[in-house]
């Protein structure tokens, strides 16, 4: 099974419409499109009953208290862990691309609704992604963050974040989770029902001198 996008290469750098947050003109943050990426996948096995998407930062800092300090950096090699971006399940056989923007347009304040959502007239479902925690003690913005949302790594963090969008290939039609669901629920529900996957690898950053230098890299 194989996984591309005409938003980003593999190994590639995101583009900031598929972006939480980017820089803007006087290098301060701001909201940035975040638009889902265009994604299609072919070669699905036989016996395939279903699909399921994730998108996984894999650099998330573990200890939140130096994220995004003036007066502090966070070290290349500080402690990580997984931030989930994207849940979507219930994916049938006869899709086979989702196309740029079709789930995800624009930063929506305590979240867009969930998890029903119709995709060129096909009923799927999305979970509530890790946006929800993070935002939970912020009035302007707290609430349930179903479906996607693009990345937004701390402006001050040492190391380029990659975000991991992972296709699984099921031997069930539906997963058995009913109601409110996290992206790490659908990780868990997936066990021992995966008959192959495939993966798409993109990097941000919004460390401005950080960016510069990962730009040249892959130029």
């Amino acid at each position: 099974m194989k996984l591309s996008s005409d938003s980003f290469r593999d190994g590639g750098s995101i583009p900031a419409k598929c972006a939480f947050a980017e820089m803007d003109a006087d290098l301060g943050l701001q909201h940035a499109g975040n638009r889902n990426p265009h994604l299609t996948w072919h070669e699905v096995p036989a016996g395939t009953e279903s699909l399921v998407l994730l998108c996984i930062d894999g650099d998330a800092p573990t200890d939140a208290s130096l994220v995004n300090r003036a007066d502090r950096s966070l070290p290349e090699n500080l402690p990580r862990g997984d931030f989930f971006h994207w849940s979507l399940i219930d994916i049938p056989l006869g899709m086979n691309a989702i196309a740029e923007g079709a789930l995800s347009k624009g930063v929506t304040a305590r979240g867009k609704p969930g998890p029903a959502v119709t995709l060129d007239g096909v009923p799927l479902r999305q979970g509530i992604n890790d946006y929800h925690g993070w935002f939970s003690g912020d009035p302007a913005m707290a609430g349930d963050y179903y479906g996607y949302d693009g990345p937004c790594p701390p402006w001050n963090d040492e190391r380029v974040h990659h975000y991991i969008f992972r296709l699984y290939a099921l031997d069930v039609p539906r997963l058995e989770l009913e109601g409110r669901f996290t992206c790490a629920d659908v990780l868990n529900a997936i066990h021992g029902h995966i008959i192959d996957e495939a993966q798409l690898i993109g990097s941000y950053t919004l460390n401005p001198p950080l960016g510069s230098r990962f730009q040249d890299k892959i130029a």
